[in-house]
C-alpha cells in the first residue's frame, strides 16, 4: 500500500483568504481521505464497486449537507466550506464526490428548500448522519441535456399520485433509501416527488460496465404505477426551475471538486518528475516537464480563485446560474487536461492504477458530461452575455 504524500498546491496564498473554520473543516476532510479513501479506492475502482463502509465516514466530517442548518442535523456551514470538502473527496475520487454531492446538493437541498417542515424533520437529520441515502432522478433516457421534454407522468388519483416512468444515469440509485424524482402533472407542470424504497412498482436497476466513475454507484430508477402519498410532494417550487435550482448548487461542488482531482494529478505528476532519473537528470529539470507542470500550476491557480469568488457570491446569495455554469465547465475542462498532461510525465506508469492519475482521467470524463455538459454550459454563457438563446 503506497502511502498518501499529496500536498495541496497555494501558489496564490489562498489559505490567507480562507477563515480558521474553513480551514479546519478542509483539513479534516483532507485526513480522513488520506486514511479512509486513498488506501482503499484503487480495488473498488478495479472492482466497479462502491466502499458502503465510507458513508459514516462522509457523514462525519460534513460532507452531507454541509450548508443545512444545524436544526435539521446539517453542519450550518457556508458555501466556501461545502466547496472545500467537495474538493478534497474529489481529490480522492470524483465518484465518492459524486456520492456526497447528490446527497447534499439534490438531495437535502431539495427537501430543504422546496420542502414543508414535516417533510425537513422527517428526511433530514437521517440524510445528514447517511442513516438514509438519497439520488436524485431528472435525467431520462430520451431526455438529457433538454428535461423540459421530461415523459415521467403523475396522475392525481384522489387519495395519492400515481408515478410513471424511468429515469438514467442516477448516482446512488442502487442503494439509495429515498429518490427525489422530477415529474410532469397532468397539464404538464413539473413537481419534485419524494419515492420511497419499498413502494410498490419502484426499482433501481444497477449500471454496469463502466469506464468511468467505477467506485460509484450508477443506476436507473422505474416508476411503473408508483402510488406515493400526496405528503410527498415538494409543496414549496414548481417548474423546471426547481431541479435547475438544485443543479444550480451540485454544478458549484463540481467546480471546487475538480480542483481536487487536478491538485492530485498535479502533486503526482511533480514528485515523480523530481525523481524519475533519465539522462542523468530527474526529468523536472528538463524544458518539456517543466512547461507542463508550469501550466498545470497557472490553471489550477486560476481554477482556485474562481471557485473562491464563486464561493463568495454564493454566500451573498448572489451567484447566477451563468456564474456557475462557467466555473464548472472551465474548471473541469482544466481538470481533464491536466490529468492528460500528467498521465504523459509519468509514462508508461501513468496507465497503472500503482497511481491515481488514469483513474482521475477516465472519471473526469463523466463529470465534464454531467450535470450539464461542457458545451451546454458554454451555450448558458453564450445566452447569458448576448441575450440570445442557442437552445430554440
Amino acid at each position: 500500500m503506497k502511502p498518501d504524500l499529496f500536498e495541496a498546491p497555494d501558489y496564490y496564498n489562498l489559505d490567507d483568504l480562507l477563515t480558521e473554520e474553513h480551514i479546519l473543516v478542509r483539513d479534516a476532510a483532507r485526513q480522513w481521505v488520506k486514511r479512509d479513501i486513498s488506501p482503499i479506492i484503487e480495488e473498488y475502482a478495479q472492482k466497479a464497486e462502491f466502499p458502503n463502509q465510507i458513508i459514516k465516514g462522509l457523514a462525519e466530517v460534513g460532507a452531507f449537507g454541509p450548508y443545512i442548518p444545524m436544526e435539521y442535523g446539517g453542519a450550518g456551514l457556508d458555501q466556501i466550506s461545502y466547496g472545500l470538502i467537495m474538493q478534497e473527496i474529489e481529490r480522492g475520487d470524483s465518484g465518492v464526490r459524486s456520492t456526497a454531492s447528490v446527497q447534499s446538493s439534490l438531495v437535502m437541498y431539495p427537501i430543504y428548500a422546496y420542502g414543508n417542515e414535516k417533510q425537513r424533520k422527517k428526511y433530514l437529520p437521517k440524510l445528514a448522519t447517511g442513516e438514509m441515502m438519497g439520488c436524485f432522478g431528472l435525467t431520462e433516457p430520451n431526455h438529457g441535456s433538454n428535461p423540459s421534454g421530461m415523459e415521467t407522468k403523475f396522475k392525481d388519483m384522489g387519495d395519492h399520485y400515481l408515478l410513471n416512468g424511468a429515469k438514467l444515469w442516477i448516482s446512488n440509485s442502487p442503494f439509495a433509501d429515498i429518490a427525489v424524482v422530477w415529474a410532469k402533472n397532468e397539464e404538464g407542470r413539473i413537481h419534485g416527488l419524494i419515492v420511497e424504497r419499498g413502494m410498490e412498482g419502484f426499482t433501481t436497476p444497477t449500471t454496469h460496465n463502466k469506464w468511468s466513475l467505477r467506485a460509484s454507484a450508477t443506476g436507473e430508477l422505474i416508476f411503473d404505477n408508483v402510488r406515493v402519498p400526496k405528503e410527498n410532494l415538494l409543496p414549496n417550487k414548481s417548474g423546471l426551475g426547481a431541479p435547475l435550482g438544485c443543479l444550480d448548487s451540485a454544478r458549484y461542488g463540481i467546480a471546487w471538486g475538480a480542483i481536487g482531482a487536478a491538485m492530485d494529478c498535479y502533486d503526482t505528476a511533480l514528485r515523480y518528475a523530481k525523481e524519475r532519473i533519465q539522462f542523468g537528470k530527474p526529468i523536472a529539470a528538463t524544458q518539456l516537464q517543466q512547461k507542463k507542470l508550469a501550466e498545470m500550476i497557472t490553471e489550477i491557480t486560476k481554477a482556485q480563485l474562481l471557485a473562491f469568488r464563486l464561493g463568495q457570491l454564493k454566500n451573498e446569495n448572489k451567484a447566477t446560474s451563468a456564474q456557475i455554469s462557467m466555473a464548472k465547465r472551465n474548471n473541469v475542462d482544466m481538470a481533464i487536461k491536466i490529468a492528460r498532461e500528467a498521465r504523459q510525465v509519468l509514462g508508461g506508469m501513468g496507465i497503472t492504477g500503482e497511481y491515481s492519475i488514469m483513474r482521475h482521467m477516465m472519471n473526469l470524463e463523466s463529470v465534464i458530461t454531467y450535470e450539464g455538459t461542457h458545451d451546454i454550459h458554454l451555450l448558458i454563457t453564450g445566452a447569458d452575455i448576448t441575450g440570445l438563446s442557442a437552445f430554440k
